[in-house]
């Protein structure tokens, strides 16, 4: 049975969720708003918009090493509060030669926590003893939608009002959860390899590529559903958004249940089930004949889709017993080489011919995904925590 110093660990780790969903989406919802203060055209947009992914990459990757020495609590305790500054720097600056190092901290940062709190995430599952890491996904959800709401409501607010007032939530979140997270030697439940840090590529690489075919979908979904929409199948203003809504309630929604489900059916049914139901949602998308069935078609896509994220950070913990996070920074980082590729590849597909055949490339990717769920359970190397 879980202890109260177990108990406290899990809800620290929800609340650095939280926090890192509400920084997340409250960045994201002002690029419009950043490209109309700064007079961007699309290709410097564009440009300045990379930054993020390729330093989130390295943020991740440090991470890695950092947690494996120190541990991902301190590398929280440090992290977290830069993305609340960087995100309140990006509403404040005055032009682009001071947006960019605000963008940069921001990427460097927001890799760093994304290893961070699923490293967290995985530690006390593992001390749990069962699936609980959806549950913080979830959260990460909820608390990114409260963002995009909070955004919509105060849109008539100064720029840098909107973005700064949420980042005192999140400070103040964060600095809440730090001292409460599992400690370095919660996290290590062997020593072979924690002093290192060195861990083998081979087992976690199907762990990586369903990560990076992921995001590959999720960036197809994120940046062109609006465009597909609009474009291809000739909706209104006010359905235009339907399509992404539909991605993102579905995702909330089956991550409520998620830790359920791989506790009956185990993790590698649950990505191979989501595997196939993304790659209807995906077909359905370059096939849909009117409006509601791709509405339909995209709320598929994220059933299927929202399911493999957690189980990656959860498998990789599985094949990482020592607790030195160098797993799960590693297939974090295919994160943000997926969301690159994917936006690169479906704008290019679409360019090239048109916005119906792009989604061609997620599905099929999609559909690999169903090849790569027996590496989300691989066997354990050691019994988890009697905590």
């Amino acid at each position: 049975m879980p202890t109260p110093r177990d108990r406290q660990a899990r809800i620290a780790t929800f609340v650095v969720y939280a926090v890192q969903g509400l920084s997340f989406a409250t960045l994201l919802t002002q690029v419009a708003n950043l490209q109309n203060k700064h007079h961007l055209d699309e290709g410097t947009l564009t440009l300045l918009l990379l930054i993020v992914p390729v330093f989130a990459g390295v943020g991740s990757v440090a991470a890695g090493t950092f947690a494996a020495r120190h541990g991902s609590m301190l590398l929280l305790r440090v992290a977290q509060p830069i993305v609340a500054v960087a995100v309140v720097l990006a509403g404040l600056a005055p032009s682009v030669p001071l947006l960019v190092p605000a963008l940069l901290l921001f990427g460097l940062a927001v890799g760093a926590v994304d290893a961070g709190i699923n490293m967290q995430g995985v530690a006390v599952e593992r001390r749990y003893g069962r699936a609980v890491l959806n549950g913080f996904h979830c959260l990460w959800s909820v608390f990114s939608l409260a963002g995009a709401l909070w955004a919509a409501a105060a849109s008539s607010l100064p720029l840098s009002v909107i973005m700064a007032v949420p980042m005192v939530l999140a400070g103040a979140g964060s600095l809440y959860a730090g001292p409460k997270l599992c400690t370095v030697d919660e996290e290590k439940t062997e020593t072979a390899v924690a002093a290192t840090g060195h861990f083998p590529w081979k087992p976690i690489i199907p762990l990586c590529l369903a990560m990076g075919f992921l995001y590959i979908g999720d960036a197809a979904v994120s940046n062109f559903s609006t465009v597909y929409m609009e474009k291809i199948l000739l909706a209104n203003a006010g359905v235009v958004p339907l399509a992404y809504a539909a991605y993102q309630a579905t995702t909330l929604a089956v991550r409520l249940g998620g830790d359920l489900a791989v506790r009956t059916y185990g993790p590698a049914s649950i990505v191979r089930i989501g595997g196939a139901i993304a790659t209807l949602g995906f077909l359905g998308v370059v096939l849909a004949p009117n409006q509601p069935l791709a509405i339909v078609a995209f709320g598929l896509t994220g059933v299927g889709l929202s399911v493999v994220a957690p189980q990656s950070f959860s498998a990789a913990g599985r094949l990482d017993p020592a607790g030195t996070g160098v797993a799960i920074a590693r297939v974090n980082l295919f994160n943000y080489v997926g969301f690159i590729v994917g936006a690169a590849l479906v704008g290019g597909i679409a360019d090239a011919t048109d916005m119906r055949v792009a989604f061609a490339a997620p599905l099929l990717l999609a559909g690999v995904i169903i090849a790569l769920a027996p590496g989300f359970q691989p066997k354990q190397t050691a019994e988890p925590s009697a905590a």
